[in-house]
């Protein structure tokens, strides 16, 4: 069951208080700098000694160390001193609540989360640091889905390289034994003819694909049809990202929605068991509501998604589940409301 981050109380070992203000920073959508300094800092202090930290803690000599600052060097000085750092404090109090009123049912029955991003491609966290915060806001499992090959901006995974990304993720699931699953997966590319940006033996290899359009958002609206129809009637594609690609609001822009045929779309999602993302980041908020209904009414499965870039994006699923919620979604037609293993029998029904 996903649920809130209890907030933090003394005594808080300074990693964590650090982890913490990162987390709500990330949630809340603060500026990268900001998050990146609290992030940087966690990386800096796992390499040096408990001893040394709480030396100079006490003789105010962290800020010697690189990679640490005034921000960061007051956190982990009150955390040291048996105290909540009165930042954090501050952030739990502001920031720690709902981000939505609404949806809290559904975001209390989510297990699992199938679009989300590591440092491997464009996110900004580790591997393990993406699974130790999903395992903390209550999931059961995640799919790590970094880009493909094409998009070279967001540093995609060639074959290579998501090869050796499968052997981490093996290892990582031999140590969380059965508490968690870390499944395989991608966000691939659905290149112009509707084909998918990764070698289909790659693809065999996955617990689950999620596909999205990256590129010629303004592709006329006949061929973009065929484009989204032919990659969602891929046997190999489990779920469509963000299908319409546009954006809302945010540092990037706003962007108008794709033009194409949504009930030939969402009529092949059904006929092939794909689901329809609802993506839950604020600035895509995609589809809008009335795709959502549309696909609803053709008799689509959905995924709630956060589509998360760092740990506390994670959390972003809560604006997808108000919206799935005031909607009327079924619970039970939202794969990330399954199980582990419902899931990977519905994305693999041959194994």
């Amino acid at each position: 069951m996903v649920a809130l981050l209890e907030p933090l109380e003394a005594p808080v070992h300074p990693i964590e208080a650090l982890r913490r203000v990162a987390f709500l920073l990330e949630r809340t959508r603060a500026g990268t700098y900001r998050v990146e300094a609290f992030r940087n800092a966690v990386k800096t202090l796992k390499g040096v000694d408990a001893a040394e930290v709480r030396e100079r803690a006490e003789a105010g000599t962290l800020q010697e160390i690189p990679g640490i600052g005034k921000s960061t060097s007051g956190v982990v000085e009150e955390a040291v001193r048996g105290e909540v750092p009165a930042y954090l404090a501050s952030l739990q109090e502001k920031s720690g609540g709902p981000l939505v009123d609404g949806g809290a049912d559904l975001y209390a029955a989510l297990r699992g989360d199938c679009h989300l991003h590591s440092d491997w491609s464009d996110g900004g966290s580790p591997i393990d640091e993406m699974v130790l915060t999903a395992i903390e806001l209550g999931h059961d499992w995640i799919v790590l889905t970094d880009h493909s090959p094409q998009l070279r901006v967001a540093n995609g995974l060639t074959v290579e390289r998501l090869t050796q990304q499968l052997g981490i993720i093996e290892a990582l699931n031999r140590t969380l034994g059965q508490r968690f699953r870390l499944l395989k997966g991608i966000e691939v590319d659905i290149l112009d003819d509707g084909g998918l940006d990764q070698t289909d033996p790659m693809l065999a290899k996955l617990d689950l694909v999620t596909a999205s359009v990256h590129s010629k958002l303004r592709m006329n609206a006949g061929p973009m049809t065929t484009r989204m129809v032919a990659a969602v009637s891929n046997p190999r594609v489990n779920v469509l990202g963000h299908c319409t690609g546009r954006l809302v609001e945010g540092s990037r822009g706003t962007r108008p929605q794709s033009d194409f045929d949504a009930r030939a779309v969402f009529e092949a999602c059904a006929e092939h068991d794909t689901a329809v993302e609802i993506n839950s980041r604020p600035e895509r908020c995609d589809p809008p509501d009335e795709l959502i209904e549309l696909a609803l009414e053709i008799g689509c499965l959905f995924s709630v998604d956060s589509d998360a870039h760092a740990p506390g994006q994670l959390d972003m699923k809560a604006y997808g589940c108000e919206r799935a919620e005031r909607l009327g979604v079924p619970w039970d037609r939202i794969v990330t409301t399954w199980d582990a293993d419902r899931v990977l029998a519905w994305a693999n029904p041959g194994r």
